[in-house]
């Protein structure tokens, strides 16, 4: 059993990807961190990758919304779609955050609309931030 977090983190900005990856580091020293400056990339990642993850050790998403190519909410549109299709559901498997530095109240509200966005967390990213992130652990 791997107790060491998993964060995946989707943002079209390679910088704040590199901030993530060092902030989630300095709070979980053993966390393995994985970044796609590509939403595209990222999202087929999460696509073939969450119905191999093992329930109860879940990976933290960290996904961005203001991206080309593909945005957040069209991230979150279309992988809800292929959950539905799919009759399928994340529980347990991956945690999603969304990871903004908007802060119109306006994408805060819309990011709780979706049922599988657990928090809304404002960019840069911090110490403070990702340790308020509860990461399940198997007994």
């Amino acid at each position: 059993m791997n107790n060491s977090p998993r964060f995946i983190v989707i943002d079209d900005d390679t910088f704040n990807n590199a901030l993530c990856t060092m902030v989630i580091g300095k709070v979980w020293k053993d966390a393995n961190v994985l970044t796609f400056h590509d939403p595209t990339q990222g999202f087929d990642y999460i696509v073939s990758e969450y119905p191999e993850m093992k329930v109860g050790e879940p990976a933290i998403l960290l996904l961005d919304i203001n991206m080309p190519l593909l945005d957040g909410w069209e991230f979150l549109d279309n992988f809800i779609e292929i959950l539905e299709k799919r009759k399928d559901t994340i529980d347990g498997r991956l945690i999603i955050y969304v990871l903004s530095s908007s802060v119109d109240k306006k994408d805060i509200e819309k990011a709780g609309v979706y049922t599988i966005v657990t928090d809304y967390l404002i960019k840069p990213i911090t110490k403070d931030t990702i340790s308020r992130i509860s990461i399940p652990t198997k007994s």
